[in-house]
């Protein structure tokens, strides 16, 4: 019997429409034939996941949402089938749950239990609703609106508390505080353009001050050949100084000090000639009459010269009587 290429065209079209069908299926997760090792969880809200998102355990993918079918026509609930890649020991107390992932697709995270049963294929998990990322946000914000209010609240009250304190009396001095802040912040001003005056660079004080510097500077630079031969003198200078014997010069001057003052505490007793000469009256006196006498004695020969030397051929002899007191003009200090 011979078969027509319309008949061969339309079987291979047909078995290509199958194995399409067959192929998305597979991609999807899902088989014709329903074997392997099936669980299922039931859920109020899917909360968005779709068949082929995984399901992890302990962070390690175990399997995948095969199918995802309503209880009863009101959708009250919906049962989430999963297919898992192996036959794994899960508790029967274990709890599935939905992680949401903003920047992702959602996933079923089963939280193993400490039963020592596990789930046979075709069991259903305990499921746990869980609140995700915003819902987890939110729930941790609750607590810190509710502290807000209060918080508010009780800045309410300060501030009524406030109001009641600041009395017309008091509130005119709070404006009297805030004019003398003006008139502060105003001196501030003035201060701070004196300062800028101060500050600048042609004219100011501290400009002129930095300049002295500068210049003061710049001459101990150009003496800096004359500054270092003084305190190379200096350095030679104390050098000397430490070389010298200072110790002994200063007991030699002790020692001086010392005769000095033996010799002042002979000259102011009566004993030895200085000491006599300085404290007996007799010595001053008998000195006294040596002079006055001596003085007499020039005085006659200078009046009488030649009672004492007769050297004239026709001169007489000076018989006059020889002199009792100094004369007048001799006692007086010459000019």
């Amino acid at each position: 019997m011979k078969i027509s290429n319309e008949t061969k065209v339309g079987a291979l079209t047909a078995i290509a429409i199958t194995l399409l069908i067959l192929g998305f299926n597979f991609l999807k997760g899902k088989t014709i034939l329903k074997t392997g090792n099936y669980v299922y969880a039931k859920y109020a809200d899917t909360k968005g996941i779709m068949i082929s998102n995984p399901v992890y355990i302990n962070g390690f993918q175990v399997g995948a949402v095969f199918d995802i079918e309503n209880a009863d026509q009101n959708l009250s609930a919906i049962v989430v089938s999963i297919k898992l890649k192996d036959k794994y020991n899960i508790p029967v107390n274990s709890v599935a749950s939905i992680k949401e992932n903003p920047l992702g697709p959602a996933s079923i995270t089963i939280a193993l239990g400490d039963g020592k049963e596990y789930l046979k294929t075709g069991d259903t998990l305990l499921t746990a609703s869980n609140a995700g990322l915003i819902g987890n946000l939110i729930d941790k914000l609750g607590p810190v609106g509710d502290q807000i209010k209060t918080t508010v609240h009780s800045l309410d009250s300060v501030l009524r508390n406030i109001n009641t304190i600041f009395d017309p009396n008091t509130k005119n001095n709070l404006q009297q505080v805030i004019a003398n802040i003006n008139k502060t912040t105003a001196s501030l001003v003035i201060s701070s353009a004196s300062i800028q005056a101060m500050l600048n660079a042609q004219s100011g004080a501290l400009t002129q001050s930095i300049n002295h510097v500068a210049s003061f500077t710049k001459n101990l630079s150009d003496n800096n050949e004359k500054v270092t031969h003084m305190l190379t003198n200096v350095e030679q200078t104390t050098a000397n100084l430490s070389k010298a014997d200072i110790n002994g010069t200063l007991e030699k001057l002790k020692t001086a000090i010392a005769n000095l003052n033996s010799i002042l505490v002979k000259a102011g007793s009566q004993e030895g000639s200085l000491g006599k000469l300085l404290n007996d009256k007799t010595l001053y006196n008998n000195l006294t009459n040596t002079i006055r006498s001596a003085n007499i004695l020039m005085d006659d020969l200078r009046v009488h010269p030649k009672r004492y030397v007769n050297i004239s051929v026709f001169g007489k002899k000076d018989k006059s009587g020889p002199l009792l007191a100094p004369l007048n003009d001799s006692t007086q200090k010459q000019p």
